[in-house]
């Protein structure tokens, strides 16, 4: 009988261990699901290229956000812009 109550909690234990263990492995994989989720895109105004927006160049011109892919992008945007200006 002592035997029989030292298997059971033996048993119990490792039960135990276990599910916690596969509970850690369970949550590992959700946190990589999270990494591969959708990010947003944004086009450049100048280029027409799409860009995930926390890459891209942020200026606000004219009142409203625009997002550049490259510096370069932003700087002939902005001459452009000039030039239909004058």
């Amino acid at each position: 009988m002592v035997r029989f109550v030292l298997y059971l909690l033996f048993f119990l234990i490792f039960y135990l261990l276990l599910r916690l263990f596969m509970k850690d492995i369970h949550g590992l994989q959700k946190r990589a699901d999270r990494g591969s989720e959708a990010e947003e895109l944004v086009q450049d105004p100048h280029c027409k290229t799409y860009v995930p927006k926390r890459l891209a160049i942020r200026k606000k011109v004219g009142g409203r956000d625009l997002y550049f892919c490259r510096k370069e992008c932003l700087a002939k945007y902005l001459e452009d812009r000039k030039s239909q200006g004058s």
